[in-house]
């Protein structure tokens, strides 16, 4: 089977906002202004920012990505939670349920989450076509291999897939970081370690 290689797309921390929580921070009727497009279609950064309190610290200026959602959610990088003093789960997006709540401050009020804040697992966005093509199935986990001075072996990269995607690696700043990637790098990856160890 062909080889799938991936570009990588580097996730400082953000949040996603409900248009209950974007009117108590920004006011009644408020509508953020969008920055610039992202990876996926449909989902863009706004210029606005919150301030995220936590039990420990401050996190001024974090970037609101849209578009709306049902719930709110907060994710943070490992380095992030050392400075606020929470300890999230590892979790895939829209998985809330049980983790740690947080504060959030905008320029017309706070609001406080009771649950909402997680650290991202490293994720694969993919069509439907390419998933056929490279016989992969949503849910399933993949590996990648990182060249270089710092490079490695990324497991357990969760594959999401949707008519709509458009393939992007997501990994937050942290692991970019530990592994010395650079947005837009391509990466090969992996289905079976069958293959993984057939390409070493």
């Amino acid at each position: 089977m062909e080889t799938l290689k991936v570009p990588v797309g580097i996730s400082n921390r953000h949040i996603h906002l409900s248009q209950e929580h974007i009117e108590a921070l920004f006011g009644v009727g408020y509508s953020l202004t969008k920055m610039n497009d992202l990876s996926q279609p449909g989902r863009y950064a706004y210029e606005e920012t919150v301030t995220l309190i936590g039990p420990k610290g401050t996190i001024p200026g974090v970037r609101i990505l849209g578009s709306a959602r049902k719930a709110s959610q907060v994710e943070l990088t490992r380095t992030d939670t050392h400075k606020i003093g929470i300890n999230p789960p590892v979790r895939d997006s829209g998985n809330i349920a049980g983790s740690p709540g947080i504060d959030i401050e905008g320029p017309k009020g706070l609001v406080r989450l009771n649950q909402g804040v997680i650290i991202a697992t490293r994720h694969l966005h993919m069509s439907s076509e390419d998933a056929w093509k490279y016989s992969f199935k949503d849910g399933e986990y993949l590996c990648a291999i990182v060249p270089g001075p710092r490079g490695g072996i990324l497991e357990k990269i969760r594959v999401r897939v949707n008519p709509n995607y458009t393939l992007d690696l997501h990994v937050d700043t942290d692991e970019a970081n530990a592994y010395g990637l650079v947005n837009g790098q391509q990466l090969d990856v992996y289905s079976t370690n069958d293959q993984f160890q057939a390409a070493r």
